[in-house]
């Protein structure tokens, strides 16, 4: 059994029901709750806040796509052992260039925050999900979603600037990951046929690199 403890970060619009596929036996695993932003809060701001629910030295964080994202912040501001990003990125650099052109433009204000929750066919295509099952996952968790947070979170994703890796990465990525492509992303392990989705389509791989990292 591993001593260490994991503390797991979801991803935007979604909550830890992505991982439920995935067996954590043996590991200390803390799940890590999204709470509401204040007005113009920065992401570092908010990291600040977000690390008070992390109650153990040099933990593991594991961050999915926008919930990685905040680990990188997070680990800047306590030391951590190590991240693991899943479908997610390390810098700024490995986002698709357009998502800055739509933040330095602010076009993403222009989308009212509840149009962001619709689950339609598009949001299916671009997390990469085909199965029934998936899709009904995906549009309860989009229903639950703030859309306050929702519109707060896209505007750091869309303006976030790091640079700076604070800690050892992995960083596990599937190659047919439409949201995040790997154009520019060298992930240590890459996922064949996997989407944005794949903490639930592709359960047992992840489940077993992520024992075999941590």
């Amino acid at each position: 059994m591993s001593n260490n403890h994991i503390y797991i970060l979801s991803g935007l619009g979604v909550d830890q029901r992505v991982f439920s596929k995935i067996d954590f036996e043996g590991l200390h695993v803390t799940y890590i709750d999204w709470i509401s932003p204040f007005p113009k809060e920065s992401i570092s701001e908010y990291a600040k806040r977000m690390s008070l629910q992390i109650m153990d030295d040099k933990p593991i964080l594991v961050g999915l796509s926008f919930g990685g994202m905040m680990a990188m912040e997070i680990a800047k501001i306590i030391e951590v052992q190590k991240i693991v990003l899943l479908a997610s990125a390390k810098n700024d650099r490995e986002l698709p260039f357009l998502y800055r052109i739509i933040g330095t433009l602010k076009l993403n204000r222009i989308i009212p925050n509840a149009l962001l929750k619709q689950h339609n066919i598009i949001v299916n295509y671009f997390f990469g999900i085909s199965s029934r099952e998936d899709k009904l996952m995906l549009k309860k968790i989009l229903l639950d979603t703030d859309p306050i947070f929702l519109g707060w979170a896209i505007n750091q994703i869309l303006n976030w600037r790091n640079k700076e890796i604070p800690a050892p990465v992995i960083h596990i990525h599937g190659d047919k990951d439409r949201i995040i492509p790997t154009t520019k992303i060298k992930p240590t392990y890459l996922i064949e046929n996997a989407g944005h989705f794949m903490t639930m389509t592709h359960a047992k791989e992840i489940e077993m690199l992520l024992k075999r990292v941590i």
